[in-house]
């Protein structure tokens, strides 16, 4: 009986896989084709036989394969002639390259994050206490011998029952956020710049001629003016300042000079140093007089801001692209309302009274024509013109 793996003898004719695959190779190499690394099994002899079994059109394959085998030559010499017959390589290569096209298909997952992973350095791997003397952390597993260390915790800060140095010597006091800090400026520096050339005292000196000059080395919420060195100064200078000093005020109007302080914002500071904006410095004059009775009653400034207000085609025409804010809280206005701080709205305190805008002036009485109050939604009072900004 004759079976689909064939007898022992004939078993012994076929060549192992090694061998068909060293002839195949040998057979491709010497017609020039690339060699490929394929699956040689059994079926290469099978398939030689059946190609071969071709021309029996009367017997089926089958048939001639396993009723022919005892009058078929060697496996080897039928190998040799199957290779040496003048065929398209397709034909030849065909059923051995099928196995393995799939595996030279590319094949990607449609999903990545079961493969995501840390880098091999990304962690560290975690310390094993108390697993023997080798591993550096046994025994009293790094807590040394005995004590509160080592069988419990220690609160921060605790020095033994000792009263802790955040007791004895804590912080003390508080920050004030309503402080300012100004840059100062005494007159000793402002008079060796004018010597040098690097200031024009004909011009308003304001905070943009002192920091563009390198007089000031930038400027925090204001500048003001000290008195250092104001035997020194010789020169009349026309200045506009945060603040200045009595002494300072005392030794420039000395000198023939004028000082102004107005108020400034840090956003206000900002957008002058860029240029952005006036210092305010227009409404100064270069020839202006020196005498404090002057200064105080006739400023320049004070001219300027009693002067009506300007249209709006003359705010738009201004090269500048922010104005300068006036002071909102009442110790600044109350400030720069004093004349002897030369505030530029000294101008608004009339005579006779003081800058403060919570004390009355002592003897000063209310006239009997003024109400007191008005009542009334459609009531206008007799003041109402006079408290109109525009």
């Amino acid at each position: 009986m004759c079976t689909g793996k064939g007898s022992s003898s004939d078993q012994k004719d076929m060549p192992s896989r090694l061998q068909l695959r060293r002839i195949a190779t040998e057979a491709l190499k010497s017609q020039g084709h690339v060699i490929l690394q394929l699956n040689f099994d059994e079926a290469l002899a099978k398939t030689l036989f059946l190609d071969r079994a071709e021309d029996h059109e009367t017997e089926s394959t089958d048939t001639f394969y396993t009723e022919r085998r005892s009058t078929m030559p060697s496996s080897l010499n039928v190998i040799r002639a199957s290779l040496q017959q003048t065929r398209p390589l397709s034909s030849l290569l065909t059923p051995f390259l099928l196995p393995c096209l799939p595996q030279l298909q590319q094949q990607r997952s449609a999903s990545i994050l079961s493969s995501l992973s840390d880098n091999p350095s990304a962690y560290s791997r975690r310390i094993r206490r108390g697993r023997g003397p080798s591993s550096g952390k046994g025994k009293t597993s790094g807590r040394g011998h005995k004590g509160q260390k080592q069988h419990g915790k220690v609160p921060s800060g605790l020095q033994g029952g000792q009263t802790s140095l955040e007791v004895v010597k804590g912080k003390r006091g508080f920050e004030n956020v309503f402080s300012v800090e100004m840059t100062p400026l005494n007159l000793d520096r402002v008079q060796s710049w004018i010597d040098q050339g690097r200031l024009d005292p004909s011009k308003p000196i304001t905070m943009k001629e002192l920091a563009d000059s390198r007089c000031l080395h930038g400027v925090k919420d204001g500048v003001k003016v000290l008195g250092r060195g104001a035997d020194e100064l010789k020169t009349p200078i026309n200045l506009l300042v945060s603040r200045a000093s009595a002494s300072a005020i005392r030794a420039i109007e000395s000198a023939g000079g004028v000082v102004t302080t107005r108020f400034y914002t840090p956003n206000s500071i900002r957008r002058i140093l860029r240029g952005q904006s006036d210092a305010g410095a227009s409404s100064l004059d270069s020839t202006a007089t020196a005498s404090s009775s002057t200064a105080a009653s006739h400023s320049p400034v004070s001219d300027t801001l009693s002067s009506p207000s300007p249209s709006p085609p003359s705010l738009l025409s201004t090269p500048f692209s922010y104005r300068l804010p006036d002071p909102t809280s009442r110790k600044d206005i109350e400030y720069y309302r004093d004349p002897a701080h030369r505030g530029y709205l000294s101008h608004l305190v009339p005579d006779g009274e003081g800058p403060s805008l919570f004390f009355k002036t002592p003897g000063k009485k209310r006239d009997h024509g003024e109400r007191k109050d008005v009542k009334g939604p459609g009531s206008t009072g007799k003041r109402a013109g006079e408290n109109r900004l525009w």
